[in-house]
């Protein structure tokens, strides 16, 4: 689990808004991932819904640092080169994602992929502090409704 997330608003240009999200930009969600600290159980809003491929991945931080492993979440859009078929677990690929320090231009395995909506999501941690910005990315089964 990192702190470090990123609070860009910023989503690839060629990623598609969902069609039918379950959780419509707007909505209150509780969140059920523990990507970081204070999120689980944290009340959150939907800023953004989008329809791709969303894959966990391992990758070696180009700053430096342990391999971080089994990363939730990098989209399709995200991967350098990846074109529109989801890519299979083994696959190595070049990280055009900046969640995190030393995630842009990483090299990567992915470990798994599923076809999914994907949200970004504004979040008050469980842990108190401020609100978490744009947090990119949870996945549907990762939401509940409030």
């Amino acid at each position: 689990m990192d702190d470090m997330h990123s609070s860009s608003a910023h989503v690839p240009k060629e990623l598609k808004d969902a069609k039918n999200p379950t959780y419509k930009v707007g909505s209150q969600v509780i969140v059920k991932a523990h990507h970081m600290k204070g999120m689980y159980g944290a009340k959150a809003t939907v800023v953004g819904a989008y329809d791709t491929t969303a894959y966990v991945v391992t990758s070696k931080p180009t700053s430096g640092g342990p391999i971080v492993k089994n990363h939730k979440w990098v989209i399709q859009e995200e991967i350098k080169n990846a074109g529109n078929k989801t890519l299979q677990p083994g696959t190595e690929v070049t990280l055009e994602a900046n969640h995190m320090e030393g995630m842009m231009g990483a090299k990567a395995i992915i470990d798994s992929a599923v076809q999914t909506s994907v949200y970004m999501i504004d979040y008050i941690p469980t842990t108190g502090g401020p609100i978490v910005k744009n947090h990119k990315w949870v996945i549907e089964s990762e939401l509940s409704a409030q």
